[in-house]
């Protein structure tokens, strides 16, 4: 329902629905952000260690596609969200790439 499309105009630019909850929107955002940024402390090469390598590879290959930050952010988010309901509906845990 987001894309805008009349006749033979294709809308292109898609923003973020903002139905539903907003404060869950802010946590997914949040847990994104957290989840692909660098774990050390302080730096000693420029390899990044992600706190979450799933989903830092997903973001760095949205990234590669040529997304902006925003937009590799929130399909980070959309990503979160399936993994989330799939965990719950098998009833099973969460495990990151060793």
């Amino acid at each position: 329902p987001s894309v805008f499309e009349s006749g033979t105009f294709k809308g292109t630019y898609n923003r973020i629905t903002k139905r539903g909850s907003s404060r869950l929107r802010q946590a997914l955002y949040m847990a994104v952000k957290c989840a692909i940024r660098d774990c050390r402390k302080q730096k000693t090469t420029d390899e990044i260690l992600p706190r979450n390598k799933r989903l830092r590879a997903f973001y760095d290959k949205k990234r590669e596609e040529g997304k902006p930050f925003r937009v590799a952010v929130i399909a980070c988010a959309n990503k979160l969200l399936h993994w989330i309901y799939a965990l719950l509906k098998n009833k099973t845990s969460f495990q990151d790439l060793a």
